[in-house]
C-alpha cells in the first residue's frame, strides 16, 4: 500500500506540475478580480477532479471495449508520459501550455477558462489521464488500492487548487529561475517513472 501511495503521488503530482500550472493561472486570471479568479480556481479542480477520477474508474473498461490491453496501454502510456517529460526538461511544455491559454483567452476571453485551458488540458492533460489508467490498472480491482487513489488524486487536486490561490506569492518567491529549475527536475523525475511504466507493460506483456 505504501509503494503504491508513493508512486501514485510522486506520478500526479509530476504531471500535473502545480507550481508551473500556477504561473500559466496567474497569466489566464490577471484581468479578473479576486473573487472571480478564486472561482475559477475552484471550479477548474472541481472538473480535474472529475475528469480524472472518471478515467481511473472507467478507463479500464473502455480499454477492454475497445480491445486494447493494459500491457499495450501501459506501454503507450509510458512512452506518452515519456514525451511529456522530454518537454518540461527542454522548456517546451511551457510554450505549448501558454499558447494553448492565450488561444482560450482571444477566443472567448476567459469567460470558460475554468474548463479550458485551466482543467483540460493544464490540470487533467493526456498525461495526468494515462497516468490515472495506469495507477487504476495496477490495483487489480483492488479496492483499499482504488480508495487510496482517490485520495490521492484529491489531495493532487487540493495542491492544485492552492498553488492557485497562492499564485502570486509562488511567482514572486521562486522567480524565472526558480520555476525553471523546477520544472526541469520534475521532468526528469517523469521520464524515469515513465520509463518503469514502459518496463512494467513489457514484462507484463512477455509474461
Amino acid at each position: 500500500m505504501q509503494d503504491y501511495v508513493t508512486s501514485a503521488l510522486a506520478t500526479l503530482l509530476v504531471v500535473a506540475d502545480p507550481i508551473f500550472v500556477s504561473a500559466i493561472f496567474l497569466g489566464l486570471t490577471h484581468n479578473l478580480s479576486a473573487k472571480d479568479r478564486a472561482e475559477v480556481a475552484l471550479r477548474g479542480c472541481v472538473i480535474a477532479f472529475v475528469i480524472l477520477i472518471a478515467a481511473g474508474l472507467g478507463g479500464a473498461q473502455l480499454l477492454s471495449l475497445l480491445g486494447i490491453s493494459l500491457s499495450a496501454f501501459r506501454i503507450a502510456g509510458g512512452l506518452l508520459l515519456l514525451s511529456s517529460g522530454a518537454e518540461m526538461v527542454l522548456d517546451r511544455r511551457g510554450a505549448e501550455l501558454q499558447n494553448t491559454a492565450k488561444t482560450a483567452i482571444d477566443i472567448d476571453h476567459i469567460k470558460n477558462i475554468a474548463a479550458f485551458p485551466l482543467a483540460i488540458p493544464l490540470i487533467a492533460g493526456p498525461g495526468a489521464i494515462s497516468a490515472m489508467i495506469l495507477l487504476a490498472g495496477k490495483t487489480n480491482g483492488s479496492i483499499p488500492l482504488l480508495s487510496a487513489l482517490l485520495a490521492v488524486t484529491a489531495f493532487v487536486i487540493l495542491t492544485c487548487y492552492l498553488a492557485f490561490r497562492m499564485a502570486d506569492q509562488i511567482s514572486n518567491t521562486m522567480g524565472i529561475t526558480g520555476r525553471a529549475v523546477v520544472s526541469r527536475l520534475l521532468g526528469i523525475i517523469l521520464a524515469a517513472l515513465a520509463v518503469q511504466f514502459i518496463i512494467d507493460g513489457i514484462r507484463a506483456a512477455v509474461a
